[in-house]
């Protein structure tokens, strides 16, 4: 089973996650890993927004990856490099393995290597045990005259094998008795019909093979390692029988040649696999009343194997760990977050009330403009310095949230950090800014979903989605301002938001504007300035944390009558 303590920690932003988010988680995987040694990788929950992959561009960092669900999954506990057979695989091998291994069932591959079915010990049986026990049923047996040869190891002298591994119905014979009497079966199965089909085992008797051989039987098997003679392999070749040759005993022989039937024909082809990727606690709903032995799990739409699992793997198995940084609601998180063992929280937004789990953690929240600014300190706390690389993402996040320190969110720790990281980093901050927000235009070039999906943020409790979007200037507000207003319904609808919102914020001008949908109450109590029916003018506004969302909740509460000031 693959080992949790192997697992690394995911640490991972908020959905729809911006600069301070991506960079907050580079910065404290480098710094679980550096620092506390603890096995750390950065992830993410939504795309790069194109000012954040010009960041890392510039750090020479690789961008986290994408995980959109931290249930842990089946390719996780799985037993890896668990013991497998193929179809074209004998009893006697696939007999070996089960038992040495002490398995009572094995997954079973195709020539591609994609999962066909399960073997089990009691179907494995059926290959050597006649249905039926009359004289002449115990005789029958299905087989490939190649796989013949190699259970008993032999050497082909006569005749030439199949070129493939096509099984038919034999009989076999062992020659043991009187030459005399071995003639009158040999003649019996001649009338019959069945001479084609019979397999002759004997040992050192050449009349006794030449006789098998004149009948036209299938294939003549001579035990004891006998030398055959030249003329008994001269007449092979004329009557198109095959010969072989092996060091067994006769009676051993006879027992190789049963077990010599491919396990395709046992396998039970309509069993439940895994893919790699299902959650281990859907799996539990699925198959926790299934009866099957153990459960192959295959690559997420090939079905080729990967390991398997038992129903008691599925019981309690290790839970994903997991850091969360900007964030500390589960509404915002990544898919999975409630069935995570979450171990810190690092943010700097308010508290949502939701985040739980099953023992103490540290949770690190302040009323700072960035969470790169917690995880910068904490660097320095420690004595380590981050890379420049980190140190760059760090910077970023901070520049980005706070715009340079410009931000009704900024604090004194804030400069403190920014300045000790830019010169880890070599960058000038102004400068930097500038080129950061140069970047990208969401109102310029994105279409109007991605525009306000980049930077949004479900609050559940308010019924309230608020997205922003920060530029440089806010010239094409109006050619845009139908295409938002028309997106943000769209997103209300899917998230079931009773009030939304769309701020577009002027960087340098301190300035916002402000789309708003929502019941006419909650309108007629927006405390901006208004243009008209859904657009409102707020100078001196940038922070959604800060400004924007408590605004927004004031217009709320004062719809119902509440006194939210």
């Amino acid at each position: 089973m693959s080992d949790s303590s192997n697992r690394p920690v995911y640490v991972v932003g908020h959905k729809n996650p911006d600069t301070d988010a991506i960079c907050a988680a580079i910065a404290q995987a480098e710094f679980l890993s550096q620092v506390e040694g603890t096995k750390a990788e950065p992830i993410r929950c939504g795309e790069i927004p194109e000012r954040t992959q010009w960041v890392l561009t510039q750090a020479g960092v690789q961008a986290p990856e994408l995980v959109m669900d931290v249930r842990t999954k089946a390719e996780e506990i799985c037993h890896r490099g668990a013991l497998h057979v193929c179809e074209a695989d004998t009893f006697l091998s696939a007999y070996n393995i089960m038992r040495e291994h002490e398995v009572r069932a094995v997954p079973v591959v195709g020539t591609c290597g994609q999962v066909v079915g399960v073997l089990r010990y009691l179907d494995l049986l059926e290959l050597v045990m006649p249905q039926k026990t009359g004289t002449s049923a115990v005789k029958e047996f299905i087989a490939s005259t190649r796989k013949i040869l190699e259970v008993i190891d032999g050497e082909s002298i006569g005749a030439d094998l199949p070129e493939g591994y096509e099984e038919e119905e034999l009989v076999f014979f062992v020659g043991a008795s009187s030459e005399e009497f071995v003639r009158l079966r040999l003649d019996r199965g001649s009338e019959q019909g069945v001479s084609g089909r019979q397999v002759v085992i004997t040992g050192d008797r050449p009349e006794l093979q030449m006789t098998a051989i004149e009948h036209g039987v299938k294939a003549l098997v001579v035990t004891g390692g006998f030398q055959v003679e030249q003329k008994v392999i001269e007449l092979a070749l004329k009557k198109g029988v095959i010969v072989m040759c092996c060091t067994y005993d006769t009676a051993t022989t006879v027992q190789l040649v049963r077990c010599s039937r491919m396990v395709k024909n046992a396998v039970e082809r309509g069993c439940h696999y895994v893919e790699a990727s299902e959650a281990v606690s859907e799996l539990r709903a699925r198959l926790s009343h299934n009866n099957q032995d153990l459960f192959p799990v295959v690559e997420d739409g090939t079905r080729k194997l990967i390991g398997v699992l038992t129903n008691s793997d599925l019981m309690a198995p290790a839970k994903t760990k997991v850091v969360m940084v900007d964030h500390n609601e589960f509404s915002q998180a990544v898919k999975g977050i409630e069935e995570s063992n979450i171990i810190e929280v690092i943010d700097h937004h308010r508290l949502g009330g939701d985040v739980v789990s099953s023992e103490p953690i540290r949770f690190l929240n302040e009323p700072v403009g960035s969470s790169c600014t917690l995880i910068a300190r904490k660097f320095r706390q420690s004595g380590r310095t981050p890379s420049k690389g980190a140190a760059l993402c760090m910077c970023a996040g901070l520049i980005s949230d706070t715009l340079n320190l410009t931000s009704p969110t900024t604090t004194d720790l804030d400069g403190e950090m920014l300045g000790w990281l830019s010169g880890i980093a070599g960058i000038e901050p102004a400068q930097f800014t500038a080129d950061f927000f140069a970047v990208g235009s969401l109102l310029l070039t994105a279409e109007a979903m991605d525009a306000i999906t980049t930077d949004q943020k479900h609050f559940e409790e308010n019924s309230l989605t608020i997205s922003q979007i920060e530029e440089i200037s806010l010239e094409a507000f109006d050619e845009r301002r139908d295409d938002l207003e028309a997106a943000l319904v769209v997103l209300m609808k899917n998230l079931d938001c009773e009030v939304g919102a769309v701020v577009v914020t002027d960087i340098t001008k301190k300035f916002s504007k402000l789309i708003v949908k929502g019941p006419p109450k909650v309108l007629e109590n927006i405390e901006w300035t208004k243009v008209d029916d859904n657009v409102w003018d707020a100078e001196g506004v940038v922070s959604r944390k800060k400004q924007i969302l408590p605004g927004m909740c004031r217009a709320i509460y004062n719809s119902v009558g509440g006194c939210l000031t």
